[in-house]
């Protein structure tokens, strides 16, 4: 047999062998196992995607809303009262960083006269120690007399928090107030206040000492997550009653 031959029936061999790794048993048995893998996830792995595509869109949802919100309703620069939101005090009832910041803030702002009274807003939501209390001693210590504080001592959360205030805020006639919380928390409070019959414009606290990294990240998630109740279920739920 010629060389030339030889090399048509070797090319043929390969073309052969090329032919037989697509489309033989071997072709069949890996195709096959992709699809019974396939079906192995199938509904389970459309959950799992779906039940992630869902977290995603609410995470994002309220980290625009969050971008989004109010800081304020009027352009006044002096109110009728500060509001300030509280936070839990420590399992020994006394006053944490947290607390301490917002006081103080807002004792800064009665000294510079942004307004003349004071409502300190927050119950035993955390623990058995009422918030506004531990706060209101905070601000009597920094010089507040105590007759221009005004205690609100049941509120659970933000939403109580504002509109128990406002309930307060109408008994007295008061229209307008600068509301005093972390920076991390006014978003989520700003869209509260945005559904409120009140004038209003909302102050960030300063931190006594700078957070970390991993607190900070901490804090935002928190809160965005607390921003997603909000938008899903608490403002259709927890309307102020007034």
């Amino acid at each position: 047999m010629s060389a030339a031959g030889t090399r048509k029936q070797t090319g043929t061999g390969r073309v052969g062998a090329r032919g037989l790794s697509k489309s033989g048993p071997a072709a069949t048995v890996r195709r096959g196992g992709r699809g019974r893998g396939a079906r192995r996830l199938g509904w389970k792995g459309r959950c799992a995607v779906a039940g992630a595509a869902v977290v995603v869109a609410l995470a994002a949802w309220a980290a625009i809303a969050r971008a989004l919100a109010p800081t304020a309703n009027t352009t006044q620069d002096h109110f009728d009262v500060l509001m300030v939101l509280g936070s839990p005090a420590d399992a020994d009832g006394n006053p944490t960083p947290t607390e301490i910041e917002r006081v103080t803030e807002a004792v800064n702002e009665y000294e510079l006269g942004v307004a003349p009274k004071m409502i300190i807003t927050g119950g035993p939501a955390h623990n058995r120690f009422v918030e506004a209390e531990v706060m209101a001693r905070v601000a009597e210590a920094q010089g507040i007399p105590a007759g221009a504080i005004v205690e609100e001592r049941t509120a659970r959360d933000t939403i109580e928090n504002t509109c128990d205030s406002l309930k307060i805020m109408q008994s007295h006639g008061w229209e307008s107030a600068e509301v005093v919380s972390s920076a991390s928390h006014l978003p989520r409070t700003g869209l509260i206040l945005s559904r409120l019959p009140l004038k209003w414009s909302v102050h960030a606290a300063p931190a006594l000492e700078p957070e970390g990294e991993w607190t900070q990240g901490a804090t935002t998630a928190m809160e965005i997550l607390k921003t997603v109740r909000y938008l899903v279920w608490a403002r259709q739920m927890d309307g102020c009653p007034l």
